[in-house]
């Protein structure tokens, strides 16, 4: 089976990657285990060099057909559309957001139909397709009020998806992340980035500035769970999603100050302390909008889980990225 990963060099696609290469099989469409025998890594930059003769990096604009016609072909049995601009650079350049989460998602799916083969397409979406009033619990079928450039590119796009695969060209499917915590490295522009950057950096030794209120409610999903979650999407049988190809993936409703609070229960009061509170109302309006507790039911009943709570999310995080840290 050869699969391919966009975005193949980023935290989430190199995880994935991982990940495949450790299990070494997916499930086909038939259901039957296939072994990954081709993993494509595209990225704007290269993917580090994994040592496996399974993997093949390329370094490509995604929204240039030419690149997406040379590497998808009749053999590309799965797709993991991961590739994206964050939320707040989204803000920020509206033409860029608008080229890579809209124009290359579109031109991925095209030359899928031009292939005419159907391959399995998992699409990343996000929280924040959702906006606006919306109700204490969103359920799958909330409709979507987008309240910044990348929640409606990603709206647009998970549009674009449900069609082609109501069309026959792709088995599709949308799995909408909650934001991912705690995230290794640095900080970036995503308005969500400081969900990890006030637990990552605390327990690195190092200042960390919160720009929201602790009232704010997020909806995550640790790192491990994301790439459990997203091979198990891209698993589920075509006829059991039916004709609804959107699923809001299991987190866990926490607010900053929780998420604080379990910093404390792991790592100690040292480690709160150097948390800073600056409010930044670009922030502040972006995150605000997003809903803080979603209706996962239906992506349980089909085997998808969330984290249990969210100190075991910092747990999982210092034994992945921080190992020699020792935990409370």
């Amino acid at each position: 089976m050869k699969v391919l990963i966009t975005g193949g060099a980023g935290f989430l696609g190199q995880r994935l990657a991982r990940e495949l290469l450790a299990r070494g099989e997916l499930n086909g469409q038939d259901g039957r285990p296939r072994p990954v025998t081709e993993l494509v890594l595209l990225d704007v930059v290269p993917a580090p060099d994994t040592g496996d003769s399974r993997v093949r990096i390329e370094v490509g604009d995604i929204a240039d057909r030419a690149v997406l016609e040379r590497l998808i072909d009749t053999e590309t049995a799965a797709i993991f559309h991961l590739a994206a601009i964050v939320s707040g650079q989204a803000e920020a350049d509206f033409d860029l957001g608008m080229r890579i989460n809209l124009d290359a998602s579109r031109l991925l799916l095209d030359v899928c139909r031009m292939r005419g083969h159907r391959p399995r397409v998992v699409f990343t979406s996000s929280v924040a397709v959702y906006g606006g009033d919306l109700p204490d619990v969103v359920q799958d079928d909330t409709a979507v009020n987008p309240q910044s450039s990348y929640g409606a590119q990603k709206a647009i796009a998970e549009l674009l998806l449900n069609d082609y695969a109501r069309r026959g060209f792709v088995d599709g499917r949308v799995l909408r992340l909650p934001t991912i915590s705690v995230r290794p490295g640095k900080p970036n522009a995503a308005a969500s980035s400081f969900a990890s950057g006030i637990i990552r950096e605390p327990l690195n030794g190092e200042t960390a500035m919160c720009p929201v209120a602790g009232s704010t409610r997020l909806w995550l999903l640790s790192p491990r769970k994301a790439i459990e979650s997203l091979i198990a999407g891209c698993e589920i049988a075509a006829e059991t999603l039916g004709n609804h190809r959107t699923l809001n993936l299991p987190g866990i409703s926490v607010s900053v100050d929780e998420m604080i609070d379990a910093l404390r229960e792991v790592a100690g009061d040292e480690a709160v302390k150097r948390i800073e509170w600056k409010a930044d109302p670009r922030v502040e309006k972006i995150v605000g909008s997003w809903p803080g507790q979603w209706d996962t039911s239906r992506a349980v009943q089909l085997g998808l889980s969330g984290d249990r709570t969210f100190a075991d999310v910092i747990r999982s995080y210092i034994e992945d990225e921080n190992p020699r840290f020792e935990s409370r």
